[in-house]
This record gives C-alpha cells, sequence and structure tokens, in this order.
C-alpha cells in the first residue's frame, strides 16, 4: 500500500533502529578503500592483496602517500609475527593488526626511525617491524595526515554502508578534538544521518584534557563522555593479566598506564562531569579500571568498561556492587574462542573470560567494535544468542553465557541509549524518535542462521526518512 508518498509493505517486521556500543566510524569508513588482510593465512596473501591494491591506486607507496591497511593476524600466519622484510621494500607501507592494537611496517617507513628505538613504557615491538601499544606512537607521527576532505568522505562512505545493516547510531569510541569539530560540523549541516555519541580522546593518550572535549548537545552528536585507555588486546598478548599468558609464560601483557595515573585520569575526568570509558581486556587491567572508578565515583553507576572480557570472579562481583556499564563485543568471543584457551588455560576461561549473561544485570552496552569485527548487529545478536561464531556457525562455546534475543536486542537498541542519556532513541513508542529497521523475519524464530546473511535487513529509517532500501 501507498500511504504518505511512501510504499509501505506490511509484510515485513519492524524494529528499533539498532546501535553500535563501541565502533570507529572514521576507522571503518577509511578501511573500506583499503588494503584488507582479514583472514589472510600466508605472506605471499597479504602481498598479493598489496599488489592488488597498487594496481587500483596507482602513485600508492610513497613517502607521501603511504599504503594502510588492516586485518592481519600472526595466528594465522604460519611464521607467526611477520616482520618488515615481509613487505616490498621499496614501498611505505603501514598495516593495522585486526584488533588495531600492533602495526606492521615495511623497511622504508622503519628507516624514517632512529638506528635503535627509544623503549616506550605500554609498548612494545615483537618483531622488527611490529610496533604494539603505545609503541605505536614512534610509528603513527610519520604518517602523511589525512585531509579533511578524506576524513569527510570516510564518514559519509561510513554512514551510508552502516546503514545496510540497520544501524542508526553508535558509540564512538575515541573521537580527536579535530574529529569532534568536523562531526559537529556535518551535524550542524544536516549532513549526519547516523546519530554519534563521541568518545573523546586527547591528543595526548590517557590523560585530561578538557579544552578537547568541550561537551556537545545535538540530535546527531553527543559529546560528553572520554575514552581512556588501560592495556592491550588478547591476540598480541598486550590484555594485561593477573598471571602469565599460558602459552608465553615470559609476559603477562602490558599496561598502557599505572594504576595510580589511571585513577588519577579517572578522577579528573568524573569530576568535570564526563563519562568515564575505559578500555580493559585483560583480568589485571579490568581490576585496575574497577579500582580506579570506585576511587573516582563510588556508586554512581554512570562510568563504563569497553570490551570487559577477563574479569575474576571477584571483580565481576565488584562492578555489579558499583553499577558499572560493561560494553561488550559478542563477536569477540566467538573469533576469540579459536585461541583464548591457548592463550588464558583452560581454569581462566571457564571462570573469568567472555561473560555476558553473568553481567546481565548491569544492562551491558553491545557492540561490534568495527572494523576489527564486521558492523552487522543480526550478527552480533547471533553471536550473543547462539553463543556460535557468525563466519562459519559451528559449536557453541559456553552457551551458559548466552543471551535471549530479547536480551540481545536490547543490548543493541535501548541500553546504548540509556547507557549515556540520550533521550527518545533505542525504543519505538509515542513521544520517541522515528528511527527504526524494517527486517523480512521475526527476530525470535527458532531459525537463528538467516541473522548471518549480508542481505537480513530490508529498509533502515532515521527521524521518519528512509535512509536505506534493499535493492535501491
Amino acid at each position: 500500500m501507498r500511504k504518505h508518498g511512501w510504499w509501505v509493505d506490511l509484510n515485513a517486521h519492524v524494529l528499533p533502529g539498532l546501535w553500535d556500543g563501541h565502533a570507529h566510524l572514521l576507522g571503518y569508513g577509511e578501511m573500506l578503500g583499503n588494503v584488507k588482510l582479514y583472514g589472510v593465512n600466508s605472506l605471499e596473501e597479504a602481498n598479493k592483496r598489496i599488489d592488488d591494491y597498487r594496481r587500483l591506486h596507482p602513485g600508492s607507496g610513497t613517502r607521501q602517500n603511504w599504503i594502510k591497511g588492516i586485518g592481519w593476524d600472526q595466528s594465522l600466519l604460519p611464521t607467526g609475527m611477520p616482520t618488515a622484510a615481509d613487505l616490498p621494500d621499496n614501498l611505505y607501507i603501514l598495516l593495522y593488526r585486526v584488533d588495531a592494537h600492533c602495526l606492521w611496517v615495511s623497511a622504508p617507513v622503519l628507516a624514517l626511525l632512529p638506528s635503535s628505538p627509544i623503549a616506550i613504557p605500554g609498548g612494545t615491538i615483537p618483531s622488527p617491524g611490529v610496533f604494539c601499544d603505545n609503541a605505536m606512537d614512534l610509528i603513527l607521527p610519520l604518517l602523511p595526515p589525512t585531509t579533511i576532505a578524506q576524513k569527510k568522505h570516510y564518514i559519509l562512505t561510513a554512514q551510508k554502508q552502516l546503514h545496510t545493516y540497520g544501524i542508526v547510531g553508535l558509540h564512538d569510541a575515541g573521537v580527536l578534538a579535530e574529529d569532534r569539530g568536523l562531526y559537529f560540523s556535518l551535524a550542524s549541516r544536516n549532513k549526519l544521518s547516523l546519530r554519534i555519541n563521541a568518545m573523546i580522546e586527547c591528543h595526548s593518550r590517557n590523560t585530561f584534557c578538557p579544552l578537547e572535549a568541550s561537551r556537545i548537545t545535538h540530535p546527531f552528536l553527543i559529546v560528553r563522555s572520554v575514552k581512556l585507555f588501560a592495556d592491550g588486546a588478547l591476540g598480541s598478548w598486550g590484555a594485561a593479566l593477573l598471571s602469565p599468558y599460558s602459552d608465553n609464560p615470559t609476559t603477562s601483557g602490558t599496561m598502557l598506564l599505572s594504576s595510580p595515573e589511571l585513577t588519577n585520569v579517572t578522577t579528573l575526568w568524573s569530576n568535570a562531569g564526563y563519562q568515564v570509558c575505559i578500555h580493559a581486556i585483560g583480568d589485571l587491567a579490568n581490576r585496575l579500571a574497577i579500582d580506579a572508578i570506585a576511587a573516582a565515583a563510588p556508586g554512581t553507576g554512570k562510568h563504563r568498561i569497553e570490551h570487559a572480557q577477563i574479569i575474576s570472579p571477584k571483580d565481576q562481583a565488584r562492578m555489579k556492587s558499583l553499577g558499572i556499564i560493561p560494553s561488550i563485543q559478542p563477536t569477540h568471543a566467538t573469533s576469540d574462542s579459536y585461541y583464548a584457551a591457548a592463550r588464558l588455560g583452560a581454569k581462566r576461561l571457564r571462570e573469568s573470560a567472555y561473560r555476558m549473561k553473568s553481567l546481565l544485570n548491569l544492562h551491558p552496552v553491545l557492540g561490534s567494535d568495527f572494523p576489527v569485527e564486521p558492523p552487522s548487529v543480526l550478527a552480533g545478536i547471533y553471536a550473543a544468542v547462539e553463543r556460535r561464531d557468525p563466519k562459519v556457525g559451528g559449536e557453541r562455546w559456553f552457551p551458559e553465557e548466552a543471551l535471549t534475543v530479547r536480551q540481545a536486542l536490547r543490548g543493541f537498541t535501548r541500553a546504548p541509549a540509556e547507557a549515556v542519556g540520550w533521550e527518545g532513541v533505542g525504543k519505538v513508542e509515542k513521544g520517541a524518535w522515528a528511527d527504526w529497521v524494517v527486517l523480512d523475519r521475526r527476530l525470535d524464530g527458532e531459525d537463528k542462521e538467516w541473522l548471518r546473511g549480508e542481505e537480513a535487513v530490508r529498509e533502515t529509517w532515521i527521524v521518519g526518512k528512509r535512509v536505506f532500501r534493499r535493492g535501491e
């Protein structure tokens, strides 16, 4: 039928517009046009993808125009951690690991550094040409700057693609001051069709920079939170653990700042009225993040831990008593399932890792961390409900931590709105913003396999305007 100028198909199912509770908008937009190394299992394939990119982008690889990419994982490579010598020796290349916590660079990039790079607290250089966590700061300042025009292109390209997944809003987990200004400029000129909660990240990471984080309240942009980083990532042995890695007993991971420093900066931001969102993956990092929040804002229930992946039973109880919001990515659990047991050992994995149902009373915010994982919210719901990898299916992994469909849907709709106090979003009801998604099938049907598909979303609407329709 036709109503108010729109064709309306009554043979469909409407849900609140979907949100991603932890994502990276600019990084996703940039990734769409860069080298993609997801799933690469040989150095030959990695170099083939670089060659394919160069054919499409003549002139790339110079000092002024580096080749960039993301997605490699040393656990898939027969040689393990790659080196600069594994890349073409005449091109400037920078490739992020799949979790974006390490860089792999070519020999010409290494040549820009001093002959013996200085040691960086909170960072590691696991092989010649790979820089992890704070050590990435040795490389990133060498990159040719990204122009405002390029960033606008990344944002607008990304939001168009995200609408195909039914996404109407996201929590952008790490926005620099100049990007905050660009977001506000686009929002003020009605160029944003995606609601963004921007967590501000200081130019000098893990510091107090209120002048870089001026608050914004706009129908499409909110700035009232900040992003801090406690540790690295599990896949690169950077997550900070209470005891050594089971598959690498020489290390317990990397804290990016000390416990007193984390408590101090958390307190400064909390006292200034900001929501503090702390990246913490390992059980040591989560314990110190909980300590910092407990010291800064006991009992307020307004601060968050991003990822919250490995938390000792004692600290899970503390999170509940303090009302700390866990920000969880269900597809991280299913992706990490292939190596988590090796990293953590059976007991630590069983008692501490990848909790979802155990933290349900804290109303977890669910997301994907794209571009680390694909941005499909429906695939995230599949991972949360089935505890299986949406890319391949497979066996259920710790199914006792699975959520119901309704619980998972809340984590991808109402919970992200409530976590930041955004009124009128994450629901379909009188007085709320007209943000919704149209699906072909009901979410609560017995068959969940269709959620893995790329064409599961039929339409996406924001403020009563259709921004995506499948087939158009």
